[in-house]
């Protein structure tokens, strides 16, 4: 079955994207990534600054180098990479879907990242000044017998003090591509996709729960900040968030 809803009808979990943003578009390659992406505001990631970044396929947006790895692993990483992961897993955008990505000061995208991260943290009031948005828009996974999709989305944002990433989740149909011994069929089972950061300094890193199990289908459920399918957290201070029960069918939390 083809999206056929544009982003301003998947709700207002997802801000904003695609082309008629401003959006570049990733190229249409297994394992891909974007450009190196020259950030216009540096980002401090745990006392390290960084002023490039990569979009890449595999559900990850990494600093200074590319990520082409398509099967996850927990975090710390022996190696030291420092990256933000939405959804680590074997995507094919060749199958199926697109990954956007802008950077953006537009006051109305600002405004709302604004609204939503002092609602979550009102002890630090926050006016974002810069936003970076990568946005994967029901991708599928590599050999893939389906037409399933997943629809996901991180941002980097900060007041120039202040550094947080949200992680939005709209639609997760599948977990694993087949070269992870996902099943073609129905996209589930092998080594299922992972979900955080990592720092890359050993001791500033958060794997959301679910991560590397069949639970993380389920993480438009969860959440650390009581909206389902949202996490953030502020990456310049390392703070371990509560995490919130997941939310049942008739909206009431456990």
């Amino acid at each position: 079955m083809v999206d056929t809803k544009t982003p301003s009808e998947k709700g207002s979990l997802l801000y904003p994207y695609g082309p008629h943003q401003g959006d570049k578009t990733n190229p249409k390659l297994d394992d891909g990534t974007s450009e190196a992406i020259a950030l216009s505001i540096p980002f401090t990631f745990y006392g390290k600054t960084y002023k490039t970044a990569f979009v890449n396929n595999n559900g990850v947006i990494s600093f200074d180098e590319p990520v082409r790895q398509y099967t996850p692993d927990p975090f710390p990483l022996a190696d030291g990479r420092p990256f933000v992961t939405p959804f680590w897993a074997d995507v094919n955008n060749v199958e199926g879907g697109d990954i956007f990505y802008r950077q953006s000061t537009d006051p109305g995208l600002l405004g709302d990242i604004s609204q939503h991260i002092t609602q979550h943290f009102p002890e630090s009031p926050f006016t974002a000044t810069w936003a970076f948005v990568a946005t994967w828009d029901h991708v599928a996974y590599w050999g893939t017998k389906s037409d399933k999709g997943n629809t996901f989305q991180a941002v980097l944002t900060t007041d120039s003090k202040i550094f947080y990433i949200i992680l939005n989740y709209w639609d997760i149909q599948w977990t694993t591509g087949a070269a992870s011994d996902g099943d073609a069929e129905t996209g589930l089972g092998g080594t299922p996709a992972h979900a955080g950061f990592n720092s890359g300094d050993d001791t500033n890193f958060y794997n959301i729960p679910g991560s590397q199990t069949d639970a993380i289908i389920n993480i438009t459920t969860t959440s650390n900040v009581k909206v389902p399918g949202r996490w953030v957290f502020r990456v310049d201070d390392f703070q371990a968030p509560d995490v919130d029960p997941p939310l049942l069918d008739n909206n009431c939390w456990l």
